[in-house]
């Protein structure tokens, strides 16, 4: 869509509540709570839906990120248009500026995007063929070693590859400290047993060949064998690029989603046309992210 297209079609409150409507009952209203199919619409309070059968009341927004939510549907499905449109990332201070909320709004408003998109995700198994390393992000200070032993946030970085060995789909997780306990943690719940898992001799991979893996270290060396997990380490220039390009660097405390949204861009890569569609419908299932659970 183009900026004039979106406008004319998500201009009210009404047309918002409607798409995402459709977006959480595709195939038509489920009570939240008892399951049955039918409901009264309550236009006095603000669009309520009421099951016929229990009477419970909920509202489209209810159960999303959306929930409670005091800024107009019409800004937040600005804010989703912008993101969906913005390939190197929006800054919270942009987009205070371009929808009119105050900085810590937008601020949240971003934050529960990526969260949006970090659930999204989650649904998704590497498979086949996966590269993994590790990458060390956050800014330099002077005298700060480099590379592994760094005091920066270690990334545990995943990418499945296609059988023309391009890459598919990719995972990135923030450890608190990288040990074979990490890697087998997310192998368990990111990586589809019976898979390959290519990596470098560290012996912390070690442990993937008793997890129902097949492992195959090599010693990275670029000058003899630079194609050795090639797709990965370009991964993590790129999403390093996005990092500190657009926000300057971050600390781990929130890097985590920032790493979800990145890895959300590049897995949708050849979805661009529809990226708004597919940003909406994961911001309608996602689970509410109140603010208190943003900063903590």
């Amino acid at each position: 869509m183009t900026l004039q297209e979106f406008q004319e079609r998500f201009g009210t409150e009404e047309a918002c509540r409607e798409y995402l409507y459709q977006q959480r009952w595709p195939n038509g209203f489920v009570c939240p709570k008892c399951g049955h199919t039918e409901h009264f619409n309550i236009k006095a309070r603000g669009g309520k839906l009421q099951c016929k059968a229990c009477n419970h009341q909920t509202t489209v927004t209810a159960g999303t990120i959306f929930e409670k939510t005091r800024t107009p549907l019409t800004k937040w499905f600005t804010a989703i248009y912008l993101v969906s449109e913005d390939k190197r990332g929006l800054s919270a201070l942009s987009l205070k500026t371009k929808i009119g909320v105050a900085y810590q709004t937008a601020w949240s408003m971003l934050q529960k995007i990526r969260f949006a998109m970090g659930s999204r995700d989650e649904k998704y198994m590497l498979n086949g063929i996966v590269e993994m390393d590790e990458g060390f992000f956050g800014g330099t200070t002077e005298g700060s070693k480099r590379g592994r032993g760094t005091e920066k946030a270690a990334v545990l970085v995943s990418v499945s590859l296609s059988e023309s060995g391009k890459p598919k789909f990719a995972r990135m997780q923030v450890l608190d400290t990288v040990d074979s306990a990490a890697i087998k943690a997310f192998s368990k719940v990111r990586i589809m047993s019976g898979s390959e898992i290519r990596t470098d001799g560290l012996n912390i991979y070690n442990c993937l060949g008793a997890e129902g893996f097949k492992h195959t270290a090599i010693n990275f060396d670029e000058k003899n064998r630079p194609e050795h997990l090639h797709w990965t380490h370009i991964i993590i220039s790129n999403a390093k690029a996005f990092v500190q390009g657009t926000f300057h660097g971050l600390d781990a405390k929130h890097l985590q989603r920032y790493l979800d949204e990145f890895c959300y861009r590049l897995n949708r890569r050849y979805l661009a046309q529809d990226l708004f569609a597919h940003l909406t419908n994961a911001c309608s299932l996602a689970p509410p992210k109140p603010y208190y659970a943003l900063i903590g």
